[in-house]
């Protein structure tokens, strides 16, 4: 395998479906200390690290000394889904044919390592993947481009030889930074408009859509 060459993943939304449930934890969890967020705008700031969705979502005049239990209470209340999440269609069949054509397989991950190690063991594709971020691998989360420039870091890949693949418009806003081509599936929630918007070089509907037109891809350039 060229080590040179990669397409890198986000997981959460892209490979496993997780992003409403996120959105349904953090508006539990906001709604347990009075802050009372519609879902939908919830929604559109999954993908972004906690620390951003609360600024995002609640502004950086809020009372910030209840941040640690807000995440606490995501964290607790997103954890009673972890034991029935389930693969996105098509994950692990297009990380093996991905890493089929001699590129690196690499997950670009905010999650926090427990809850990466129960991502992928969700995903079942162990054996193709070269290298997993976690939240303490970037000091900023997404939009900021830390956690795919760790990616790249642990991987060897080479950003003009490389492919993200997100769900959120964050997830394109990252790439850009790093001038990296970013394809957008809309298995999150986020609609094909706001991701070509956002900057995405081609959408899908999910791992499945992107596997059977891959060939065709921007993923293909790097054969």
């Amino acid at each position: 395998m060229a080590a040179n060459r990669g397409v890198l993943f986000d997981v959460d939304g892209t490979l496993v479906d997780t992003t409403y449930l996120h959105a349904v934890a953090w508006w539990e969890a906001m709604r347990q200390h009075d802050h009372d967020v519609p879902m939908a705008e919830i929604h559109r700031a999954i993908g972004m690290g906690s620390d951003k969705l609360l600024d995002h979502l609640l502004g950086d005049e809020r009372d910030q000394d209840q941040d640690e239990r807000l995440n606490t209470a995501h964290e607790i209340l997103y954890g009673a889904w972890w034991e029935r999440l389930r693969p996105l269609p098509g994950a692990a069949d297009l990380l093996h044919a991905v890493a089929d054509h001699g590129l690196a397989v690499v997950l670009a991950s905010s999650a926090q390592a427990p809850e990466l190690k129960k991502l992928r063991a969700v995903i079942g594709a162990d054996d193709v993947i070269a290298a997993a971020t976690s939240s303490a691998d970037a000091e900023q989360s997404k939009p900021a481009p830390d956690i795919l420039q760790a990616a790249l870091d642990q991987s060897g890949v080479d950003p003009a030889q490389a492919v993200f693949v997100g769900d959120a418009v964050w997830d394109v806003q990252a790439a850009a930074k790093l001038n990296i081509p970013c394809i957008g599936l809309t298995c999150g929630g986020t609609s094909a408009a706001e991701l070509t918007d956002a900057g995405a070089v081609a959408t899908y509907d999910d791992p499945a859509a992107l596997l059977a037109a891959l060939d065709d891809s921007a993923i293909a350039k790097l054969f």
